[in-house]
């Protein structure tokens, strides 16, 4: 996250700063104060939603073009050819998360929380809202492919506008018709989604790709990628901490107020995020895709768009439903989860990709 994780072949957390090194403490920290705040101060709700858009907030979108915007600026987007050549990771990619990724949080969902149909209903909602924001930050600090990462969560992206109702009708409605299972079903359309895809996704991105051209042209890429990111690359921690007070805070009262009702959704939440990353991992492993790319691959797969899963079951059942609910547990457990599995990752590197110390030393040279 920070410009001082800049070499992808030294291993495990001897490449991570040491702020970067204390991420867990620091989002332990965000979560509780968030928590809190929400709990000590139940008003902060009826503050916030004074600050919002068109259903969405403000600070919660504000902290996550902070957070996503050092990130894409450090993207070399004239290498994003070599990603968009990379049909084993494209197809992996899409096959994770728009075949097995809601299938697999139906499966739990129904496994799990079958007397629970509220609940059920906002778990699967958040396996179909797939991730287009944290995972770059998660990516960033398990020094996955910047390039593949952007391109990952570019396609992700154009999928959720064409797919995500489509895949809600088919989850909610059609298969549980053809498994004898209640049905229901959730209001949403393509603008609604279309217009988080260009906010959370849209606007970072276009900054980070015109910050790295005029700064280049102006400057040159050594000046740029050794003076400006340096600057810019701590405010992406402080944009993800700022997001999760805020989140944390809107709903501290629920989550706190309903600790077993938390528990029971947790644990489908635990088995999805272990299951899907731990399937990207092992596929781009298998598949000889390198260290990199297969930690973009597992990242990719495993996030969630926590802020459409939420809107969307708001708009649908309410703020105060046991859907909307489930969709706020999801990064209650998802940012403790995947921050975890950054270090798991580091961890790994070591014994499933060796890297010839000719390569280590050439690295140390030339990445940034």
């Amino acid at each position: 996250m920070t410009a001082t994780i800049t070499d992808t072949q030294i291993p495990g957390a001897a490449r991570l700063s040491a702020l970067d090194r204390l991420l867990p403490l620091w989002i332990g920290l965000a979560m509780a104060a968030g928590l809190g705040l929400g709990r000590l101060a139940p008003g902060i709700n009826s503050v916030l939603a004074k600050v919002a858009i068109d259903g969405i907030s403000l600070p919660i979108a504000a902290g996550l073009l902070i957070m996503m915007y050092p990130v894409l600026a450090k993207v070399r987007y004239d290498r994003l050819h070599t990603v968009t050549g990379d049909r084993r990771l494209l197809v992996s990619s899409l096959l994770l998360n728009w075949v097995l990724g809601p299938a697999i949080m139906f499966t739990l969902a129904w496994a799990l929380l079958p007397d629970l149909p509220t609940y059920r209903t906002g778990l699967i909602i958040v396996g179909l809202a797939r991730c287009i924001a944290m995972v770059i930050i998660w990516n960033d600090l398990a020094c996955g492919d910047r390039e593949a990462a952007a391109v990952l969560v570019a396609l992700n992206s154009i999928f959720q506008v064409l797919m995500f109702a489509v895949l809600g009708w088919f989850y909610l409605d059609v298969l549980p018709g053809w498994l004898g299972l209640p049905q229901t079903t959730i209001t949403t359309s393509p603008t609604q989604i279309a217009k988080s895809v260009l906010i959370f996704l849209g606007i970072p991105l276009l900054a980070g790709y015109l910050s790295r051209r005029v700064g280049e042209k102006a400057k040159g890429r050594t000046w740029y990628e050794t003076r400006y990111l340096p600057i810019i690359g701590p405010w992406a921690l402080y944009g993800l901490l700022f997001t999760i007070v805020i989140l944390f805070a809107l709903q501290g009262h629920q989550i706190t107020g309903r600790p077993l009702d938390v528990a029971r959704i947790a644990l489908p939440l635990l088995a999805y995020f272990a299951i899907m990353w731990g399937g990207g991992y092992a596929l781009g492993a298998a598949l000889h895709l390198g260290y990199p790319r297969t930690t973009t691959l597992a990242f990719t797969a495993a996030g969630n768009n926590f802020e459409l899963a939420i809107a969307v079951a708001i708009a649908t059942y309410g703020a105060a439903s046991g859907q909307a609910l489930a969709g706020v547990v999801g990064p209650l457990i998802e940012v403790p989860v995947l921050v975890a599995l950054v270090y798991v990752s580091l961890a790994l590197r070591p014994r499933l990709f060796p890297t010839p110390p000719a390569v280590v030393e050439s690295s140390r040279n030339t990445h940034q």
